[in-house]
């Protein structure tokens, strides 16, 4: 899992593949992935100590679950089903390449992701650092934040920083709103401020996120306040998938 990637890589990805690439449908796939399960495995209180299903990790990445989420070809459909209402191929390839995005960057921890279910549940797990979101909420940042998790962040945080002018106002005007149709749209609903609004609030989270949850973790939270750069860390992290 990521806590601030899935809201950043969508922007680097406009970035380098250019009007191919719809931000808004970008970042819907980024999201899908968890957006209706995440509640099921952190609880529904704001410090996420009881999950609400059984066996979190199983709910949330394996099957029986929806665990078919986190998979190559789930996109796919949905992608096809965007492409077939709304006639903007775009859209629909937007959608995948931002939800392809969000289940490669969970590779890297360690609670697997079935990537070619329904043809194979084989898990792919490169176990870079320890998932602890059955947990709850709050060690779960504490784990994240203090390890390679967090490493993994800051570098896309630290990539976009790099190219901080897309983020604004006179950029979206000449490279964004021009080459999507969903912003002449949107802006007959909600105005310019608005468009502006939706393009940069996922950044501005993802930031927001990164700095929070690191200063938590390390300074308000008393729970194992130091980083742990080590493979498959941190070390004291119940242990989920390969050992």
């Amino acid at each position: 899992m990521s806590w601030a990637a899935h809201d950043l890589e969508p922007y680097l990805i406009r970035k380098h593949f250019g009007a191919a690439i719809s931000i808004p449908f970008c970042l819907m796939g980024s999201y899908s992935p968890d957006i209706f399960t995440k509640w099921a495995v952190y609880g529904l209180d704001f410090a996420g100590k009881k999950p609400v299903v059984d066996d979190p990790i199983q709910f949330h990445r394996g099957f029986p679950g929806v665990g078919f989420t986190h998979t190559l070809f789930f996109p796919i459909i949905v992608g096809l089903i965007i492409w077939a209402l709304s006639k903007h191929r775009i859209w629909a390839i937007s959608f995948i390449v931002g939800a392809w995005a969000h289940f490669l960057s969970d590779t890297l921890d360690s609670a697997r992701v079935m990537l070619f279910f329904p043809f194979s549940t084989l898990h792919v797990h490169l176990n870079v650092w320890q998932y602890v979101g059955d947990e709850g909420r709050r060690l779960d940042a504490v784990a994240y934040y203090t390890s390679f998790g967090g490493v993994w962040d800051a570098f896309w945080a630290v990539l976009l920083l790099t190219r901080w002018r897309m983020l604004t106002t006179a950029y979206f005007l000449k490279e964004i709103f021009p080459t999507d149709p969903f912003w002449p749209w949107a802006k007959r609903k909600v105005g310019m401020v608005g468009c502006l609004t939706i393009y940069r609030t996922s950044a501005f989270f993802g930031f927001v996120s990164i700095i929070a949850w690191t200063i938590w973790a390390l300074f308000v939270n008393d729970f194992h306040p130091s980083f742990d750069w080590t493979l498959g860390g941190p070390q004291w992290a119940p242990k989920v998938g390969p050992h």
